[in-house]
């Protein structure tokens, strides 16, 4: 965190907290919840924190009532430069007083085809090992954040969940879509073969689509990819960024702080459909599944379409590999990092019986 000062002579700097500190303050920080009061175009909104939420977390409680996005919200707070502060410093440690407004500047955006919030390639382009992936899932503060995530954000629903499927969980950016090469038509981004994988997928799972980008972003690049309204398959339901946690690494030589995609958040939701055994998330980035590493699957990224466009086989390899595994009862007990292999010995002993 910048070293926090006033403009007065008579307020005291708040000390900085290193990465050990901030994780202290963190289990310690007591479940009790807390209302803040957003000041922004003379309107106040209300948002409600608890003190091991950072402030990343705040700017999402913002978004969800005022329509700014996170990266476009410059926050003011009275005798404290709140807006020196890193996202991903807890609030338990801001010195927020009753009665007091936060102050926000920001623009929502009009132009949603640049909006892609959290884009992975700037933001915390940082792989976790296995050991951490242990560490964080099991780790109490993190589970709670799940709980109030799962409470507090609503799915998108576009059509109704079926009994007996299993589920299905898609990122969009390098993994159904290339958003970084140039277009006339986002149609030529499109990763080959999307809707053949999507049709066949359907037969066994119900799909939702979960990036960390805006949802306005979301529905508009799935109605651009003809996603949306298909009559080949349906979509269950769209996620966006607000219903990622954010957690820390535990890597004792450099920890980090990054945003991932808790599956608990649907399963809390939907218990009566979807849960662990039943449930498969297809991501580029696996730092997006470290609350449920045996769920994730990482997908080969999609990038530079127009050279490899002709060659890439991604969905089609994995549209066997879904259909292989759709019978098994608990896919949780899969190594789906083995996906490749798994589908090759599958095709071996179905040409040998």
């Amino acid at each position: 965190m910048a070293e926090a000062s006033s403009s007065s002579s008579s307020a005291a700097a708040a000390p900085p907290l290193d990465p050990e500190g901030i994780a202290a303050v963190a289990e310690a920080a007591p479940p009790e919840e807390m209302t803040l009061v957003a000041k922004w175009k003379g309107n106040d909104y209300t948002v409600r924190v608890v003190g091991d939420d950072t402030l990343g977390e705040l700017k999402r409680r913002i978004c969800e009532v005022t329509g700014v996005l996170p990266k476009r919200q410059k926050l003011l707070y009275p005798k404290f430069k709140l807006n020196e502060c890193k996202d991903s410093e807890l609030i338990s440690s801001i010195p927020f007083k009753p009665n007091v407004k936060i102050n926000m500047i920001g623009t929502v955006e009009d132009e949603i085809f640049v909006d892609q919030e959290d884009d992975p390639e700037i933001l915390n382009d940082y792989e976790i090992g296995q050991n951490e992936v242990t560490a964080i899932k099991d780790k109490d503060v993190y589970k709670q954040k799940l709980k109030r995530r799962a409470s507090q954000y609503k799915i998108k629903r576009l059509n109704p969940c079926r009994k007996g499927k299993k589920l299905l969980v898609l990122d969009i950016d390098y993994t159904l879509f290339d958003h970084r090469s140039a277009a006339e038509n986002p149609i030529e981004l499109m990763r080959p073969y999307l809707h053949e994988f999507l049709s066949a997928a359907y037969s066994e799972y119900d799909i939702m689509i979960w990036s960390a980008t805006s949802m306005k972003w979301v529905e508009m690049k799935m109605d651009q990819l003809g996603v949306l309204g298909n009559p080949n398959y349906k979509i269950t339901a769209l996620m966006d960024h607000l219903a990622m946690i954010t957690v820390q690494s535990e890597n004792l030589s450099e920890k980090k702080t990054f945003d991932c995609k808790p599956l608990g958040v649907i399963w809390a939701q939907f218990p009566e459909y979807y849960n662990e055994t039943n449930t498969i998330m297809f991501d580029d980035l696996r730092r997006n599944f470290v609350m449920n590493p045996q769920n994730g699957l990482v997908i080969k990224p999609y990038k530079r379409t127009h050279s490899n466009r002709g060659t890439d086989q991604e969905l089609v390899k994995l549209t066997q590999y879904l259909l292989t595994i759709a019978e098994l009862e608990d896919l949780s007990k899969l190594d789906h990092s083995a996906w490749e292999s798994f589908t090759e010995e599958n095709a071996k002993r179905r040409r040998h019986r």
